[in-house]
């Protein structure tokens, strides 16, 4: 073979390329994280809730108190600084906090923590952290906890239309802090000029909301029989009308509710007649 300029700039161009094939060709890997990254959403009434944490775990270290000093700003996790949404504006602990997306910092204490809701900064840990960004400061007891969590742990509980608890818990210790959302507040006005607009309505759920909430009864009982009158044999309907008048002080109309919804839920034999038979023959028990 004939080496002629043309083919040496070829076969240098090759040989300077093989190094590059080969890096292509590397597997990509991935390791385990030491503490993973979790995300836990949750819907309290009408506001959405999420928090975006890192889970470190105990791994035969004495945490707070240790590895998480008392009296210091933590980042509420590990890696990046925790991050909580909230869709709605809210209450923890009583301090008010806009809707909107911050960082979660605590100040771990033996016998009282403080929570700290900050402007997100998208920071890595406190280190950066800054009290003139606090948006709300406020205190939680922390409660003892018989066995140990070994990976740290924020979630809700208690889940109510307006109020729940977000704990936050490790090693042998869990923090709670309550959740209040002005649920009523922020529904309440959507709903009422829903029902006054044209086209289908919620009769349903707009009376279940004002039974539930303690609400108009009169107006969640004329909603209720406006669901009734586009669906007569919706037995489901007619229990909870018998609970909107047991509320109303009326046991006649409740009891006659409440038998008509075990008549007509017979026409669906199984496991939802017997649901229904149950909750109404409860109703009946508690009108006598």
């Amino acid at each position: 073979m004939k080496f002629t300029p043309r083919l040496c700039v070829v076969i240098l161009a090759a040989l300077l390329a093989l190094p590059a094939l080969q890096a292509a060709e590397a597997p990509k890997l991935e390791f385990p994280a030491p503490s993973p990254a979790s995300t836990v959403k949750q819907r309290v009434g009408i506001t959405d809730i999420e928090v975006t944490y890192a889970r470190p775990g105990m791994k035969g270290r004495k945490v707070f108190g240790g590895l998480v000093p008392y009296g210091k700003v933590w980042r509420t996790g590990a890696n990046t600084a925790t991050k909580i949404t909230f869709s709605t504006a809210v209450k923890l602990n009583g301090a008010a906090v806009p809707a909107g997306t911050y960082e979660l910092f605590t100040i771990p204490g033996e016998q009282e923590w403080t929570v700290i809701i900050h402007q997100h900064k998208s920071q890595w840990g406190s280190y950066s952290y800054d009290a003139k960004n606090d948006v709300a400061r406020f205190t939680a007891k922390p409660i003892a906890l018989a066995s140990p969590i070994e990976n740290f742990a924020i979630g809700f509980n208690d889940l109510r239309d307006s109020s729940a608890t977000l704990y936050l818990a490790w090693e042998k210790t869990r923090v709670p802090v309550k959740l209040e959302i002005d649920t009523v507040g922020l529904l309440r006005p959507q709903l009422e000029a829903a029902m006054k607009a044209e086209g289908k309505k919620p009769y349903f759920q707009a009376a279940m909301f004002y039974y539930d909430n303690n609400l108009d009864l009169k107006q969640a009982l004329a909603w209720m029989d406006a669901g009734l009158a586009e669906q007569p044999e919706a037995f489901w309907m007619i229990y909870r009308r018998g609970l909107i008048l047991e509320k109303l002080g009326d046991k006649a109309g409740a009891a006659a509710a409440a038998r008509r919804s075990i008549e007509l839920s017979a026409k669906r034999p199984g496991e939802i007649q017997e649901e229904y038979v149950r909750l109404n023959e409860a109703l009946l028990a508690r009108l006598r």
